[in-house]
């Protein structure tokens, strides 16, 4: 059992071929609970766009509210490698923008590492964040930031010309400094492909199991929300149905003047 996950651990279970488990987190109650039950690495996700406020897309969640949701899940943690999403808009443009945007995320939070999505047609912000001494995770595949691009959720890298492309971009950015990279809905053999001929960990989300480890959306595996069915995803609980028993419960009690009882009040 590791005491503390670094970028650095990452590595040292890929070479002894022991899966890293991710899992996202955006507060502090919940973090401790995901830390606790000894997950490798915490995502804070920009899904939290999705999950915590409502968007249809994770687009519209801000750089401010990121690192908010960032210094809730650090607060928390003592285990896991905690890793922060750049939102979209705060590292496509400029690659100084995307360097202040980094060293926002690490100073006000206090976590681990960062998360870009795409490969080198965004190489320069990398290389800049890099440099200045912040460890680096890639996203490749289905890169949710740019869905209006895609125009659909569907699987990635299906046709020879993406694949191959995606495979360039994922030695890519092994080869700038990235110390790990998640693969997003792309078939099978293609992430297979891609962890063989890479020697930085890879994580995957839809993308099979011959990468070195997985990483699902929290409220997805614990069955908080169910209007999201992908194939990938397997529910573990079905608190949607257990939390909203349990306040039925509750307001049924209140209604019934059983709630509170003798025993509890002062």
């Amino acid at each position: 059992m590791y005491k503390r996950i670094t970028t650095n651990t990452l590595q040292e279970m890929k070479l002894k071929n022991e899966k890293i488990s991710m899992l996202t987190a955006y507060d502090f109650t919940f973090a401790r609970i995901v830390d606790e039950a000894n997950v490798d690495v915490i995502l804070v996700g920009d899904s939290a766009s999705n999950v915590i406020a409502g968007n249809e897309t994770t687009l519209p969640i801000t750089l401010d509210q990121m690192i908010y949701h960032a210094s809730s899940v650090v607060k928390a943690v003592k285990r896991a490698l905690v890793v922060v999403d750049l939102p979209f808009g705060s590292y496509q443009s400029d690659p100084k923008e995307a360097l202040r945007s980094a060293i926002r995320i690490m100073k006000e939070s206090g976590a681990h590492a960062v998360k870009l999505e795409g490969g080198s047609e965004i190489g320069e912000s990398i290389d800049r964040i890099i440099k200045a001494g912040i460890p680096v995770m890639g996203h490749l595949g289905l890169t949710p930031q740019s869905i209006y691009k895609f125009g659909t959720y569907t699987v990635r890298a299906r046709e020879e010309k993406e694949a191959n492309l995606l495979v360039n971009n994922a030695k890519f950015l092994e080869n700038i400094g990235c110390f790990a990279a998640v693969l997003e809905k792309i078939p099978s053999e293609l992430s297979k492909k891609v962890t063989k001929e890479t020697n930085f960990p890879i994580i995957g989300i839809g993308a099979g199991n011959h990468v070195d480890g997985q990483v699902l959306v929290l409220h997805d595996l614990l069955g908080l929300t169910h209007e999201f069915n992908p194939r990938f995803l397997r529910r573990y609980m079905d608190l949607n149905k257990t939390v909203k028993s349990a306040i039925k419960k509750y307001v049924g009690d209140i209604k019934s003047h059983d709630f509170p009882n003798k025993n509890e009040i002062y």
